[in-house]
């Protein structure tokens, strides 16, 4: 994981905290340039579209674990924003205790966590996933997340950890990159050719670890590959020394809406471990939880 913030680092316009739905969108005139944060939002023309509170969220998501403090000056470079707004959007967040600042740098409360737990405590798979995750990990002695494909990356809406196997924490509300991670291997599997085009023509394909797959067409036959087995497993490719395996949880459509993984240290599992072991009991939990979904 940690090979993972570095390369994030290397991004000037994203980093390890959710950033808005429309920050990788490619949608420039210049086909060689991102459009900034900013040059998104005001490239929202809607009358009904409120450019103040798209701001807003996208000083919150600009915060990462990395970057707990950060300086209006900063915030302004990673976003786009000016300035100005960024510090209107600071001062917001400071009068309804959702930031704070010492000295000229600023911080997030936890009162900031309020936003996302009406989602957590409201819906059915989440509520319920929770035991059927602590009892995989029981079971198998390994960490289990429960997570759903959110623009261009895994968001964890869920998660039991038995061991921590990975260099930095993950837990509800973290963020892994898609196309490395067994999770999002198995959603972007279920994508149509169109969905999947549109998602490889935002994604920046980075190389975490040396093995890391970075090719479109590779990605292309690897997911083709998940897609006719049900299941996805990675290997080393976020992290060295992880090995992941995940499988859909499906709706009533029979459409897969998250996906059931297990992450575990590669010296403790080898594949075979992963389908002859794990697999079986991840496919039951998967179905078990199936029915929760509308």
């Amino acid at each position: 994981m940690q090979n993972y913030l570095q390369a994030k680092t290397e991004i000037p316009d994203s980093d390890r905290l959710p950033e808005p739905a429309f920050d990788d969108v490619l949608t420039s005139a210049s086909p060689s340039r991102t459009l900034s944060i900013a040059e998104e939002i005001d490239a929202l023309t809607d009358p009904s579209f409120m450019t103040s509170l798209a701001r807003g969220l996208a000083v919150i998501k600009a915060f990462s674990d990395q970057r707990r403090a950060m300086t209006i000056a900063q915030l302004s470079h990673k976003t786009g924003i000016p300035r100005a707004a960024v510090r209107r959007c600071l001062y917001t967040l400071k009068q309804l205790g959702y930031a704070e600042s010492e000295a000229n740098n600023f911080f997030l409360t936890p009162k900031i966590l309020s936003l996302g737990y009406s989602y957590l405590s409201s819906t059915p798979l989440t509520i319920s996933a929770q035991p059927a995750l602590n009892q995989i990990s029981r079971q198998l002695n390994e960490s289990c997340s429960l997570g759903v494909l959110e623009e261009n990356e895994v968001i964890y809406i869920s998660r039991s950890q038995s061991s921590r196997v990975m260099s930095v924490a993950l837990n509800a509300g973290s963020r892994v990159p898609a196309y490395c991670s067994s999770m999002g291997r198995v959603l972007l599997s279920t994508l149509s050719e169109d969905e999947l085009s549109d998602y490889f023509s935002k994604v920046r394909l980075i190389g975490y670890t040396d093995r890391t797959v970075t090719a479109e067409s590779e990605l292309r036959d690897i997911l083709g590959d998940v897609r006719q087995r049900g299941y996805a497993i990675v290997e080393e490719e976020l992290e060295i020394g992880l090995r992941s395996i995940a499988v859909p949880v499906r709706g009533a459509s029979g459409m897969p809406v998250a996906a059931l993984s297990i992450g575990a240290q590669a010296s403790r599992a080898d594949r075979l471990q992963l389908e002859q072991h794990f697999l079986p009991l991840m496919l039951n939990t998967a179905s078990d939880l199936s029915v929760l979904l509308p």
